[in-house]
């Protein structure tokens, strides 16, 4: 079956170029270069993150204190990858999302969001896309592989995602194990790799599924757990060689 797209008409007032302040005491950034600028990376904390493009800002899993945010340009598209309180937060979608944010979700949130949200909200399952302006957005499969972790991420539930910007590919993974989707996917510039047990993978299988795809940077993200399933994103690293350069953000500053 041929995957449904979407197309979502924005306007030049959706796009944000607003100052603020440089990488803010609280958070650390990294730069990409794309055809028509720069693409700029702010950990926010474990899974959340901010990303400024030459298209617009791009808010991923935001959960929390919305004053994290305070300091970057409010978000002309958030990304939401499942239900886990460590991904979702209504009451923080809903303090964060303006006029004309546009929010995508998979279909478990969209059922679970308060209806001042759903009426705002996109709908992308497993393998659709949606054209959010100049972002090419495609819905990838997240999920577990293992057969104790499979009750967390279940086949067909959960989305990783993979934006197209300028021509620069960014693969998001939310919460899986090294999938075949993920493993089949190519010409990715930039991916954030989730790794933290029992809930996805250990470091080493998080590398092994890195090899197997070849970004061109990789940030190791989601990397503490319980019961000791904290994930070392220098193992990590060590795993991942030099074929793909790691890059290390500030995902944990707040816990020292």
């Amino acid at each position: 079956m041929i995957p449904r797209r979407t197309f979502l008409a924005t306007t030049a007032a959706a796009i944000t170029f607003l100052p603020y302040a440089a990488r803010a005491a609280a958070h650390a950034g990294d730069s990409f270069a794309t055809d028509t600028g720069e693409i700029k990376v702010f950990p926010v904390d474990h899974a959340s993150f901010v990303m400024t493009t030459p298209v617009g800002t791009i808010y991923n899993d935001p959960v929390g204190d919305p004053a994290m945010y305070a300091d970057f340009p409010a978000a002309d598209l958030i990304l939401v990858t499942h239900e886990h309180g460590d991904h979702y937060n209504p009451e923080t979608l809903a303090a964060l999302i303006g006029d004309t944010t546009i929010l995508l979700v998979n279909p478990a949130v969209a059922d679970k969001l308060p209806e001042e949200l759903k009426s705002r909200a996109t709908v992308l399952a497993n393998g659709e896309h949606a054209l959010v302006g100049k972002i090419d957005v495609r819905a990838i499969p997240a999920y577990n592989t293992t057969e104790d972790r499979k009750q967390f991420h279940p086949e067909g539930r959960d989305n990783g995602y993979v934006l197209t910007i300028d021509g620069f590919r960014v693969y998001i993974s939310g919460d899986t194990e090294g999938t075949r989707e993920m493993k089949a996917l190519s010409d990715i510039d930039l991916a954030f790799v989730c790794m933290n047990l029992p809930f996805t993978m250990d470091a080493d299988a998080a590398a092994e599924a890195v090899a197997a795809f070849k970004p061109t940077y990789v940030y190791p993200y989601h990397y503490r757990g319980r019961d000791g399933g904290t994930q070392d994103p220098g193992a990590f690293a060590a795993a991942v060689g030099d074929a793909t350069t790691v890059k290390m953000g500030d995902w944990y500053h707040k816990e020292g």
